[in-house]
C-alpha cells in the first residue's frame, strides 16, 4: 500500500476536486458540479463561484443555465448534511431517498417549535403540490399566498415556509427551481421538474446508495477516512462503515497510506502530480474545506476559526497548493454598467510556510485568479494585500 505524505494527500484532494489548475479544471458547467459531487447551494453568489474554481473557460451564466427550465441538468434540493446542494439531475431521486428521511427527522423539534406539527403537515403538503401543480417556479411569498388559498396559513415573516419546504423537498416533493431576479429562490414538484429530464432515473436504493455515496465522496474528495464520509454525507457512522465496505467489496474503493493510518480514495484514480505553487480562490461555503471531519491538513489550527468563524460559515480563501494561506473578500466599485470594476482585497494568514520562490509563485497565481474571476463575472478586476 502506497504511503503519501500530507503534501501528497494535499495534491490528491486538490485534483479530486477540479481544484488543481486547468489540467484538472472541467470545461463545461454539469461535468464541474458531477466531479465534485455536487456543490454547496445555499447562496446563489457563492455556488457560482465554486464553479468557476473548478472550470475554466465558463461565466456565472452558465450555472445557471444548466439550472434553467430549459436544461433542468443540476438541480437544488436539501441533500449532505441537511443543505442545501446542487447535484446534476440524474442523482436527484436516489439521493434524496437515502438522505431525505434523515434530513426530515433532524429537524422535528424545529418544526414542531414552528408550529408545523403533523396535523399541519398533513393538511400542507397536499395544498403545497395543489399550489405548484402545472404552473411556472413559483417565489417563496407567492407560494405561501397560495397555501392560505387552501386554508393553511403561515406567517411569512417566520421561519415556518422555509421548514415547511425544506420538509417537502426532504419527502421528494418539491425542489428549488432557477433563481429569479435578484437571486430569489424559486420552488417547483420535483416530479414535475425532472420529468424532461431522460437520464434522472430512480437510481441505486439501499445499500447499493450507500456504497455510490462513499464511492462519490471518495472520488471527489479523497483520500479520505470513514469520519471524514460520514460527516460529510450527515449518516451515522455506521451507515457510512456499511457503505464503505459494500464498495470495497465490489472493487470501487482501494486504501492508500496516510500520516494518520489508511485512508480511501476511488480504486481507478491514481496518485496525481505534485501542486507547485498551484493558486485558487474558493468563496464562501466552498466544498474543499467541507468534506472532512478534521481539515487540519488544509487549514492550519492556529488560523482555523479566521476561516470557519461559526453558524456554518466558511470564508473566502487563498488556496496554495492546497493549504489556505490567506482570505479575500471583494468590493464593488465604479457604479454600475460599463464602469462597474471588481477590487479584491488579499489578506495572507499565518499558517503554511512557503519558500521565497512559492511565494512569487502564489503572487502570480492571484493576478492569475483574480484576472479569471473578473472574465466569470464580465467585469475588470484587480488585487491588493491588506493586513
Amino acid at each position: 500500500m502506497e504511503t503519501l505524505s500530507a503534501a501528497g494527500i494535499r495534491a490528491w484532494r486538490m485534483h479530486a476536486q477540479g481544484l488543481a489548475g486547468p489540467g484538472a479544471a472541467a470545461h463545461e458547467a454539469v461535468g464541474a458540479v458531477r466531479r465534485a459531487a455536487g456543490l454547496q447551494a445555499q447562496d446563489a453568489k457563492a455556488c457560482r463561484l465554486q464553479l468557476r474554481a473548478r472550470s475554466t473557460g465558463l461565466t456565472a451564466a452558465d450555472l445557471d443555465a444548466a439550472c434553467g427550465a430549459d436544461r433542468r441538468a443540476v438541480v437544488r434540493t436539501w441533500l449532505m448534511r441537511g443543505t442545501l446542494h446542487a447535484v446534476v439531475a440524474e442523482d436527484v431521486r436516489w439521493m434524496n431517498a437515502l438522505l431525505g428521511p434523515r434530513v426530515a427527522d433532524s429537524q422535528r423539534g424545529r418544526r414542531r417549535q414552528l408550529g408545523l406539527d403533523d396535523e399541519l403537515l398533513a393538511r400542507a403538503l397536499p395544498a403545497l403540490e395543489k399550489s405548484l401543480a402545472g404552473r411556472p417556479p413559483i417565489l417563496r411569498d407567492e407560494l405561501v399566498l397560495r397555501l392560505g388559498e387552501f386554508g393553511v396559513g403561515l406567517d411569512p415573516r417566520s421561519q415556518a415556509p422555509a421548514h415547511l419546504l425544506l420538509y417537502a423537498a426532504a419527502l421528494g416533493i418539491v425542489c428549488r427551481g432557477p433563481e429569479a431576479a435578484g437571486d430569489k429562490a424559486t420552488y417547483v414538484l420535483r416530479e414535475e421538474w425532472l420529468a424532461g429530464v431522460p437520464a434522472a432515473g430512480p437510481g441505486p436504493a439501499g445499500d447499493e446508495a450507500l456504497a455510490e455515496l462513499a464511492v462519490r465522496h471518495a472520488a471527489s474528495y479523497g483520500p479520505v477516512g470513514e469520519a471524514d464520509f460520514a460527516r460529510w454525507s450527515g449518516l451515522p457512522l455506521g451507515q457510512a462503515r456499511r457503505g464503505i465496505r459494500s464498495a470495497r467489496a465490489d472493487g470501487r474503493l482501494a486504501e492508500v497510506g496516510g500520516p494518520g493510518g489508511p485512508l480511501l480514495v476511488a480504486s481507478w484514480q491514481r496518485p496525481p502530480a505534485r501542486l507547485a505553487g498551484s493558486v485558487r480562490l474558493t468563496g464562501h461555503f466552498d466544498p474543499y474545506l467541507l468534506g472532512y471531519r478534521d481539515r487540519d491538513l488544509l487549514l492550519a489550527p492556529q488560523i482555523a476559526s479566521r476561516i470557519a468563524t461559526g453558524g456554518g460559515l466558511l470564508m473566502p480563501c487563498v488556496l496554495a497548493d492546497g493549504e489556505v494561506a490567506g482570505t479575500w473578500r471583494h468590493e464593488w466599485a465604479g457604479g454600475t454598467g460599463a464602469g462597474r470594476r471588481l477590487e479584491v482585497r488579499v489578506e495572507p494568514l499565518p499558517g503554511p510556510s512557503f519558500p521565497d520562490a512559492t511565494l512569487a509563485r502564489i503572487e502570480a497565481g492571484i493576478d492569475a485568479e483574480v484576472a479569471d474571476l473578473g472574465r466569470f463575472l464580465g467585469v475588470e478586476a484587480a488585487w491588493r494585500l491588506v493586513g
